[in-house]
């Protein structure tokens, strides 16, 4: 099978039981981390991120920098530092109106490619939507195998599974690691399109290595870099999303994230 990530968008080993649709609100989110560390290695001193409210907003930066780590505290998985504040928009609490995907798996092998997909409304006690969730499948090409267990699937499908289990919840802040990196590159073009329209209005963070990506969907763009962690000034592409890969403007920041990677690869201990 080929490299797995899996999503979590229902409540499940400590995610709150209450993420449920929430129509199209749209709430923005303010991260200020003044320090975090991990043993005697500080990984981020002095990080201001902000997600504009109904945007997608894309990191890229090497393996280690911490990406995932700055995942992992907005979902509320490590604990938030001293002296650091998570803040939404409107004033409410995150806590219940976030779906997370990470990079390890959490599909049930024990349950069905369908029972994946709706345990998240059957654990909050809500009727699943078994119809939307065979659209979902549907639309991932996945049809014929509702039936099927994970691990009878390849890491692509498995991949696939994942992110339509994320597209079923309806939650208004969407946290994002590497969600097509099994896929090969039609597939993955395809399902980025998917992703799009399914996630219009929703605020968005994607972790992705890959700087088309990044370009295709993201609203803002930000390069981290440095030890310890510092975030670039944010590239803001134009056109509408999810944009056409052989767009000219798409070229020319293409060139300029690869400078920015390369430069912070440079930089790296």
């Amino acid at each position: 099978m080929g490299r797995d990530n899996h999503i979590i968008s229902f409540p499940f080993k400590g995610i709150p039981t209450d993420v449920s649709d929430q129509g199209n609100a749209q709430i923005g989110l303010h991260l200020r981390l003044d320090r975090l560390a991990f043993g005697d290695t500080l990984v981020v001193d002095d990080l201001d991120l902000t997600l504009e409210p109904g945007k997608i907003t894309c990191l890229l930066g090497p393996s280690g920098v911490g990406k995932s780590s700055i995942l992992k505290i907005l979902a509320g998985f490590i604990p938030l530092p001293e002296k650091s504040s998570l803040t939404c928009s409107d004033g409410e609490p995150v806590t219940g109106r976030i779906s997370y995907m990470d990079q390890h798996d959490l599909l049930l092998p024990w349950a069905s490619v369908l029972d994946n997909l709706v345990i998240g409304a059957r654990l909050r006690g809500e009727a699943p939507d078994v119809g939307k969730a065979r659209d979902l499948l549907h639309r991932v090409g996945l049809a014929d195998r509702y039936d099927a267990r994970p691990a009878a699937l390849s890491g692509g499908m498995r991949q696939r599974v994942a992110l339509a289990r994320t597209l079923m919840e309806g939650a208004p802040i969407v946290l994002m690691d590497e969600p097509f990196s099994a896929l090969d590159a039609i597939t993955r073009f395809r399902l980025q399109d998917l992703t799009a329209g399914v996630l219009g209005g929703k605020t968005v963070l994607l972790i992705t290595h890959d700087p088309l990506e990044a370009l295709r969907l993201g609203h803002a763009i930000y390069v981290l870099s440095g030890n310890p962690v510092a975030l670039s000034e944010p590239l803001l592409p134009e056109g509408t999303i999810p944009r056409d890969p052989a767009d000219d403007m798409l070229k020319h920041h293409y060139s300029e994230i690869m400078t920015r990677l390369a430069a912070s690869t440079e930089e790296a201990p």
